[in-house]
């Protein structure tokens, strides 16, 4: 799921990933670094308590617990298999401070696309196998001052060839006597990625600045507007991902040679973010829908829709089934195969100056479909167990690139919370 793709309600990514499109997703408990989810803003958590009160926000309900999360990702047709475990524990100090630390372990193997094209006279990609194993953790402290609450964090998440460390700040500020919450925010990374093909480490730096505003309209319906904006700068490519071209060795003599991508050193996105959230008391439910746009300067551009239905069933059980749907343009230099272009590819370090290219089937023009249903029972006041069960299509839309690139996957997430 790419770094554009499940910044929000999910994210789907590693640390690592180094694209503008989408992957397939890796876990929904992520320590990346970020700023937050439009979906956490707290007035619109508060529309939901008006009608799942067991959904009601940290705001309203001052409370020490501890979580645990498992998910099972797997892809079909054997590819990439990934199983997270992840736990968080959260404390209050008094009651304007918060803590909250999480961790994660997780483990994954399987194969993926390498960039290759499908040899002659077959539609199947080559694959390349993978394992790999990441420990990663990221701490919160938040203080509520009168109107504004301030959250600083820092994380590190460690692999045997990638090494980020994250920190973020993070502003809520209530209007309007708290109908009206603004939100600005400011986080960085600070990466350093083992390129096998070479000896020094690279440098991967990043940065993202948050603004928007919460509006509450009546007491069933907020509204949510964010603008985001990140510039990553440094080694931007993936050193796994290899292109293919046709190469003359001696006159009239010519072999598909290999070599390592090229992708700009600097790239900057735009995220425009929108969403609307209504509760209906006389259904005991509520909904939550969601836009974002998205922009970069590898020319690709994105529209994500997000739909989820909140439903109580008696005084402890809540179904949520969800859908999104995410469609993304090819970036400017993705290319399936480089035959017939005028590129002439070469193997060495990065070259910032170009000439482009990449064939990470991630980068392409695409679509993905996530839906599926997640149930939450409220055991006793201080006991919560949860599934959620989702499938994730991916497609491509390019009519170039094999349908035989793309994923797709189940994933299974049970959790347990405790609060005291």
């Amino acid at each position: 799921m790419t770094s554009d793709e499940f910044e929000q309600i999910v994210t789907n990514l590693r640390l690592r990933h180094p694209g503008a499109g989408v992957s397939c997703p890796r876990f929904s408990f992520s320590l990346l670094m970020k700023l937050p989810s439009p979906a956490s803003s707290s007035a619109r958590a508060a529309l939901l308590a008006t009608v799942l009160t067991a959904l009601s926000p940290r705001s309203g309900r001052a409370e020490d617990a501890v979580r645990y999360k498992f998910q099972d990702y797997q892809e079909l047709g054997g590819r990439v298999a990934v199983k997270v475990h992840g736990a968080s524990v959260e404390k209050d100090f008094g009651t304007d401070n918060h803590l909250k630390v999480e961790g994660v372990i997780d483990a994954i193997a399987g194969a993926t696309p390498n960039g290759q094209p499908a040899p002659a006279g077959s539609d199947q990609v080559p694959l390349a196998s993978l394992t790999e194993r990441r420990k990663a953790w990221n701490a919160t402290f938040a203080h509520q001052f009168p109107r504004v609450n301030v959250a600083i964090g820092a994380g590190n998440s460690r692999e045997s060839d990638y090494v980020s460390t994250g920190w973020s700040l993070n502003t809520l500020t209530d209007f309007n006597q708290k109908n009206t919450t603004l939100l600005a925010g400011l986080a960085g990374t600070d990466d350093d990625v083992r390129v096998f093909h070479q000896t020094p480490w690279e440098k991967k730096r990043g940065h993202d600045v948050i603004v928007g505003v919460t509006q509450l309209l009546d007491p069933r319906t907020s509204v949510t507007f964010n603008l985001t904006w990140g510039r990553q700068r440094g080694y931007l490519a993936d050193p796994y991902k290899l292109v293919q071209k046709d190469t003359e060795i001696f006159p009239g003599i010519s072999l598909p040679l290999t070599f390592a991508e090229n992708r700009p050193a600097e790239r900057e996105k735009w995220i425009g973010f929108a969403a609307l959230n209504r509760s209906f008391p006389e259904l005991r439910g509520a909904i939550d829908l969601s836009y974002r746009l998205y922009h970069d300067t590898y020319d690709s551009t994105a529209h994500t829709i997000d739909a989820a239905w909140f439903q109580q069933f008696g005084e402890r059980l809540i179904f949520r089934p969800g859908l999104r749907f995410h469609d993304q343009g090819a970036a400017s230099f993705y290319h399936y195969r480089l035959d017939g272009t005028a590129i002439v590819p070469v193997n060495g370090p990065p070259r910032p100056q170009g000439p482009f290219y990449s064939s990470d089937y991630r980068l392409s023009a695409l679509q993905t479909f996530t839906y599926g249903a997640k149930l939450i029972w409220n055991v006793t006041d201080a006991l919560q167990v949860d599934a959620a069960f989702e499938r994730y299509d991916m497609r491509g839309t390019d009519r170039v690139t094999p349908q035989s690139a793309y994923c797709r996957a189940r994933i299974l997430t049970v959790g347990l919370k405790f609060a005291w």
